[in-house]
């Protein structure tokens, strides 16, 4: 087994809890705005989807099943398969047009990777990653990305 990171990232959108929501809810627009996901396909049982991560020259693919929805309020995920990951997203309204989101990810380093790279160092490249994501996903909410049905 390798060694499971975990990071935490927030950040406040100008818009309403529900649109927050709808935006993040179209998963398999996720490679918008998350720059090391290549692709996300939601597969016949809709909590259940394929991720294909791409970045620093390794890819990697996955399942990942909704293990808890609370519409508005949270998602929680774990991987099935393939890339050992977990995490949720969080909504707290903070106002009408006021929305703060906070994402944690947790996944298992590979034992094969673990000797090239230093945890600590992955970890602040990964966490500035994600946080950068977070920035594109507020940024798209905020132009008025609509989601179709």
């Amino acid at each position: 087994m390798g060694r499971w990171l975990e990071h935490t990232v927030t950040s406040d959108i100008n818009a309403p809890v529900e649109q927050v929501w709808a935006v993040w809810m179209d998963l398999e627009a996720m490679p918008r705005w998350m720059n090391w996901i290549e692709s996300v396909k939601t597969l016949d049982d809709p909590n259940l989807t394929n991720w294909t991560l791409a970045a620093q020259g390794f890819r990697f693919h996955w399942k990942a099943r909704i293990t808890k929805q609370v519409e508005g309020q949270q998602l929680q995920w774990e991987s099935v398969g393939g890339l050992p990951t977990k995490g949720a997203v969080r909504f707290y309204p903070e106002s009408e047009n006021r929305t703060a989101v906070k994402l944690s990810v947790t996944y298992e380093l590979p034992r094969a990777l673990a000797p090239l790279m230093e945890p600590s160092i992955l970890g602040g490249i990964v966490t500035r990653e994600l946080q950068a994501n977070l920035d594109r996903f507020r940024d798209l909410v905020e132009s008025g990305y609509c989601v179709s049905s």
